[in-house]
């Protein structure tokens, strides 16, 4: 009688995170605005302060297409340890000081040397996308359930007066994303000129709604230290008085336009994000729950490592608690065709937009127009051009009657 020995199998291999050090992308890249000035000041040559805005928008798309894009998921059951992994929290905190010195060094250079009038634009330009990397750091923290995460994220938006944005995104645009009535959501049709005139007041005026029926709730006065709108804006006027006094004030203009510009870059990044996706709704009106394939995604290397994952748009909607190492691709989700920085240029003109992404939106909904959030002035045009169906006794808005899609399209007309 023979005996068969089996040799017991190897173990897996233990996962490892090979984006582990290109994490520290999110955290240098802000440092290319200080190359435009240093150079500058060697050369006397003006025309460098124009490089960083050349690395950030041409040099990151340009990496994205050279580098394509990484589907690769961690293993499910490898998550939680990732999650607890403090690395890369150490990331995001060490990403704040950066922004803050690099912020302050921009305002310093403003105001000591007098630009030409196109230095002082490449430079606003310059500081606002700094800007738009701190509001993008604010993004990844301010979804923590750490209270100390969430104050990070608090003064990660105090340099641009933006500290609404997370009461705001939180609980105002994750609630209705991708439905007529969120602000922070385009539409088809819509150009990035128009959403923005939309978008900005629109969330802000959220903002204060949401913050005000939080504090009635806890039985709190809407004008107090409780109020977490008012606490990061006690910090951008602190700051910002602090900056008049040392560098005078007429440094207070360079800072509010620059701030404007990062206002912008969120109002870029929302603009692609959702762009004419659209949640079904039940017969009470009520948005289905948010999946993956109601955020576009991109998957391309170099942006993501810049923007912590935020290309993943499609898992952080769906899981708005994971960190950004965590966040997963998924199989048939709507895809852009590049990454958020060359999706930025793209939409900065709108018929190359339109062009680009009308075609692909329809693909992505299989030409369904009750997928579609659509721009109510150009629906009907846009569904003759391309042929769409409307559904009866809808005029095209392809829902049911009385649902949040026409209540919350009638409610931001009369904000538009």
């Amino acid at each position: 009688m023979s005996t068969t020995f089996e040799m017991p199998s190897a173990p897996p291999p233990a996962y490892r995170d090979r984006k582990r050090p290109a994490w520290l992308m999110s955290v240098f890249m802000p440092v290319t605005a200080t190359l435009g000035p240093v150079l500058t000041l060697a050369t006397g040559q003006w025309a460098w302060l124009w490089l960083p805005l050349a690395l950030n928008y041409l040099g990151i798309a340009l990496m994205d297409a050279l580098l394509g894009e990484d589907l690769s998921n961690p293993p499910e059951h490898e998550v939680p340890r990732l999650e607890a992994e403090r690395y890369y929290q150490w990331v995001t905190w060490a990403t704040l000081p950066v922004l803050w010195a690099t912020m302050l060094f921009c305002v310093w250079f403003v105001a000591r040397h007098e630009l030409p009038w196109h230095g002082w634009l490449a430079m606003v330009l310059v500081g606002g996308a700094v800007g738009g990397y701190a509001i993008n750091l604010a993004h990844e923290l301010g979804h923590k359930r750490s209270a100390g995460e969430r104050w990070l994220a608090k003064l990660a938006l105090a340099p641009y007066g933006y500290g609404h944005f997370t009461i705001e995104h939180n609980r105002g645009h994750h609630r209705d994303v991708a439905t007529p009535a969120d602000p922070a959501s385009s539409r088809m049709g819509e150009s990035i000129w128009r959403f923005a005139l939309r978008e900005l007041p629109g969330t802000a005026r959220r903002a204060w709604v949401l913050e005000r029926k939080r504090l009635e709730v806890d039985g709190f006065a809407l004008w107090s230290w409780r109020n977490q709108i008012l606490q990061p804006a006690a910090v951008t006027l602190l700051l910002w008085a602090a900056l008049a006094l040392w560098l005078g004030v007429g440094v207070l203009p360079y800072v509010l336009a620059s701030s404007v510009w990062a206002w912008f870059q969120l109002t870029s990044a929302n603009y692609v994000e959702h762009y004419g996706l659209l949640r079904q709704t039940d017969a009470r009106g009520k948005p289905e729950t948010c999946k993956p394939h109601h955020s576009w995604n991109s998957n391309h290397v170099f942006s993501n490592w810049v923007l912590f994952h935020l290309q993943r748009h499609s898992d952080h909607h769906a899981h708005p608690l994971r960190r950004y190492q965590s966040l997963r691709d998924f199989p048939d989700l709507p895809r852009l065709p590049s990454g958020y920085f060359g999706m930025f240029l793209l939409a900065y003109v709108p018929p190359l937009w339109f062009a680009v992404m009308n075609p692909r939106l329809l693909a992505t909904v299989g030409h369904d127009a009750s997928r579609i959030n659509f721009c109510p002035r150009q629906r009907e045009a846009l569904m003759a051009r391309y042929g769409l169906i409307p559904f009866p006794n809808q005029s095209g808005l392809g829902a049911k009657p009385k649902t949040v899609l026409e209540h919350g399209e009638a409610k931001q007309q009369r904000h538009d």
